[in-house]
């Protein structure tokens, strides 16, 4: 169920360098910090939400392995293990060089509080569920921008008395997930040389566009 108190951001991503340093003698190996695509901006993530999901260690494999979790009490996962699988296949292999799990992640009530679309942590992404009546609710009206990127894949924000709702249907939220939200966290496991903020969410912007939403539309 949908906390009211979430604000709408849907264009929101949280990233940070995901580069493993080298473990000091004694030490345990560090983890990257976790990227995230958050849905709202209710409240900033702090560093006691920094590992919400299980590791999944490097294997350096050839194959990308796939983990399906139950999506929780009234949400549905946006798209299947096989439309992720056939969507990865449509990129070009160097960019997938770092990619080595993908995730559908389950909904938990801790997650309730901190949404978000998709996660990139390391070598794997993991991707959140949406509402099982496929429609978002928030306390704020969207910016431009906003309703602008959701128009791209054919959601619809309208009013509802004191909140703003974001309509999806089972294909539109899916080709978002699969052309927008996918692709993004892709980006940032092929990000290896952008270090700040701002450039991982610059790059990882373009390539959402320039391999996600352009893509997909030239092949319709």
């Amino acid at each position: 169920m949908r906390r009211s108190t979430r604000q709408n951001r849907l264009s929101t991503r949280l990233s940070a360098p995901r580069t493993r340093r080298a473990p000091r003698a004694g030490h345990a190996p560090s983890r990257p910090v976790v990227a995230y695509r958050q849905r709202g901006q209710g409240k900033t993530l702090s560093n006691s939400f920094n590992a919400p999901e299980l590791w999944h260690e490097p294997r350096d494999a050839a194959e990308i392995r796939y983990h399906v979790q139950p999506a929780g009490k009234g949400y549905v996962h946006a798209v299947t293990v096989q439309e992720v699988r056939d969507r990865l296949t449509l990129l070009p292999e160097h960019v997938m060089a770092g990619l080595e799990v993908v995730q559908l992640s389950r909904m938990t009530r801790k997650r309730a509080l901190f949404p978000c679309y998709g996660m990139q942590w390391g070598c794997a992404v993991y991707l959140y569920p949406v509402e099982e009546s496929l429609v978002e609710t928030y306390v704020r009206p969207p910016r431009p921008e906003q309703i602008k990127e959701a128009g791209m894949y054919g959601g619809r924000w309208y009013e509802d008395g004191r909140f703003w709702k974001l309509a999806w249907t089972a294909e539109t939220v899916r080709d978002f997930y699969l052309n927008n939200v996918l692709i993004h966290e892709v980006g940032h496991v092929y990000d290896t040389w952008n270090s700040s903020f701002d450039a991982r969410e610059r790059y990882a912007n373009w390539f959402a566009e320039e391999y996600g939403f352009r893509a997909s539309r030239g092949r319709r």
